[in-house]
């Protein structure tokens, strides 16, 4: 069988694609699929473009979510043959900025954010930019926060006295004398390269031990600053040795405020990613000398479908394409990349140390599994979940999303779940002193109250007062009884309680041989639980995930209130009816029915109680009340 046969007997395509796939070359390269109306709806890279694009109409049947549909629009595609994979991702990479396809992963872009420059003129100097250019000059950023960059730049004032003036230093305008020392030389900000006080080689090896600061090379300069300080010391030069110690104690100042995350004080990179239904967000730490420098955020859109592990590779791609510092010697990654992808992006980076004439390093990718760096991937995707939060919020209130989707992604995400918590079912206890036993049961769909779907339950497994068996009796009696039947299972169940009260309703659904995702909210801090973890813990007050979860448990718990003030309201009432001679429970609930309170009774008439109770008992009650 040959090409012709082999895609039209698995998939309904047009001829004319047909054909074209028959002429793919294997070779990298990227491709652009388009629509009807021949837009570009998709834009792809590939290291071997005929098995690449085939892939997409070998077999309809295995295409689900957002791939289907992209297929199902495709009437025409293209393809750029490139000379190498590095090449086609930087393609790709500029394609997606600038046609924006539909059905690619919108990576929003840094721009906005500021970086630090070292200027590639005589006497450079140290600036902050929103524009990126590539004029020779050295970029750090971009920087996410603006404390930590605004801190940074204090510390090079305080540490190093670099000009702050606009002027053109060249050796013609110096030895002419242009220009003259302003105020920062007279109170020792700056040495007057102006007029020729300080020599341009000095001035570079200052730069030099800048450029080693905002590296993060902290520990190494201090060493060098101390032994600088003790040479003047030696060759009794006490006011240079001064200077140098000033120095050296606003540094050491900088790097104690620096968290250690990393014992071995390693070079490193992090990246994780958080995803909701359309959005995501992956966070990069970077790690100089064991020491957490800042982070940086990358938000996405159009991300339905996409596996954590295909966004993780976009973000490393996004990330080290644009990135204008030094790669480290070791990436951890959350999730493995493929093979083709890690020798692109090993093979890009190469080229990019090349070109600025860093060292090449044998980087490693690693997906560790336990220990610190476990741990520092975990705390950096806690992050991305974090920042993802966030994000989704902003959107709320831009009106781009709708507000009960919010805490039901931002849950999704939290408790790591297979699908989105459309129905929610939660369960609430009541008692007075293990009297009136009741539990309720509320349900919430998309993030908002279904009614219909109310249940309560009368507690009657055991006596007095056991929190555990009641919650144990209540999942069994919806999970198993006629209720299995009559209401679809939940997504997640909530149960109000702590460690206790999860881990019981956990069991219970174990043993009905049911894995539903259940977690517990508990009244005092708001800490969350889940069978499986040993500690609770807290979300931010602001989160929409713990509003929603706080709706979810006062509406049970107002609920179940109110059960259990009717049935004690009822069984107090009833005691004094049924005491009276010939008055059983079905009679006294008839007259509670009709006249409302054991007031209403006892000032009903004669003939009133003959209605509801009869000759014999009416009697009886209008004499015990009477007489």
């Amino acid at each position: 069988m040959d090409i012709h046969d082999e895609l039209a007997a698995r998939i309904d395509i047009k001829a004319a694609l047909v054909e074209k796939l028959s002429t793919l070359p294997a070779s990298p390269g990227v491709y652009q699929f388009r629509n009807a109306s021949g837009r570009v709806i998709y834009v792809g890279k590939a290291k071997n473009l005929r098995n690449r694009v085939r892939s997409y109409f070998r077999n309809s049947q295995q295409l689900f979510g957002k791939t289907l549909v992209l297929v199902n629009h495709i009437e025409d595609f293209e393809v750029i043959i490139t000379s190498s994979e590095v090449e086609a991702l930087i393609l790709e990479n500029n394609m997606i900025k600038e046609l924006k396809p539909r059905y690619n992963v919108n990576l929003k872009d840094d721009k906005t954010y500021p970086y630090l420059v070292i200027t590639n003129e005589p006497f450079p100097r140290i600036l902050i930019s929103r524009q990126r250019r590539r004029d020779g000059s050295t970029w750090f950023g971009p920087y996410t926060e603006s404390r930590q960059l605004h801190s940074i730049l204090d510390l090079v004032g305080s540490i190093f006295p670099v000009r702050s003036c606009k002027y053109r230093l060249s050796e013609e305008n110096i030895a002419k004398k242009k220009y003259k020392v302003c105020l920062d030389y007279h109170i020792h900000k700056c040495k007057g390269p102006c007029e020729g006080l300080q020599p341009e080689n000095e001035y570079l090896l200052m730069i030099g031990e800048i450029t080693r600061l905002l590296k993060g090379k902290t520990s190494t300069m201090i060493r060098s600053l101390t032994e600088t300080m003790q040479l003047f010391a030696r060759e009794l030069k006490f006011e240079q040795a001064a200077e140098i110690k000033t120095q050296l104690e606003s540094l050491k100042r900088y790097a104690e405020k620096q968290k250690v995350v990393a014992g071995d004080g390693l070079d490193r990179d992090v990246f994780a990613v958080a995803t909701g239904e359309e959005d995501g967000c992956g966070v990069v730490f970077k790690i100089r000398e064991g020491k957490l420098l800042g982070s940086q955020r990358i938000y996405m859109n159009n991300t339905a479908g996409e596996t954590d592990a295909g966004l993780q590779a976009r973000v490393l791609e996004k990330y080290y394409i644009e990135t204008l510092e030094l790669v480290p010697d070791e990436i951890l990654l959350q999730e493995p990349i493929g093979v083709d992808e890690e020798e692109t992006l090993r093979a890009f980076i190469w080229e990019k140390q090349q070109e600025e004439h860093q060292e090449k390093k044998n980087i490693r990718f690693v997906v560790p599994q336990i220990g610190e760096k476990a741990h520092l991937v975990a705390m950096c995707r806690q992050n991305a979940r974090h920042h993802l939060e966030e994000y989704l919020i902003q959107k709320q209130k831009r009106g781009e999303a709708a507000r009960e989707h919010y805490g039901l992604t931002a849950l999704k995400e939290l408790l790591h779940l297979p699908k989105l918590p459309l129905r929610i079912e939660c369960f609430d206890n009541s008692h007075l002193q293990g009297t009136d036993y009741v539990s309720s049961m509320v349900c919430f769909e998309k993030g908002k109250p279904k009614k219909a779907d109310y249940r309560k339950f009368k507690i009657n497994s055991f006596e007095g007062s056991d929190d555990y068996a009641a919650m144990e009796e209540v999942i069994r009696r919806r999970y198993s009884g006629s209720l299995s039947s009559k209401l679809p299972w939940p997504d997640l169940i909530v149960v109000d309680g702590g460690k206790g009260q999860v881990n019981t309703a956990f069991q219970t659904l174990n043993a009905l041989e049911l894995s539903i995702p259940v977690i517990g909210l508990a009244k005092r801090i708001e800490e969350i639980f889940t069978p499986q973890e040993p500690d609770p813990f807290n979300l931010p007050k602001t989160s929409p995930a713990l509003k929603l979860l706080q709706q979810l448990r006062d509406e049970a718990h107002r609920f179940a209130i109110t059960y259990h003030r009717k049935l004690r309201s009822e069984r107090t009432l009833q005691t004094e009816l049924t005491t009276i001679t010939g008055i059983g429970d079905k009679t006294a609930f008839r007259l509670l029915e009709r006249f409302g309170s054991v007031s209403g009774v006892s000032q009903a008439t004669l003939e009133e109680l003959k209605e509801t109770a009869g000759a014999k008992a009416a009697t009886a009650i209008y004499r015990f009340y009477r007489h």
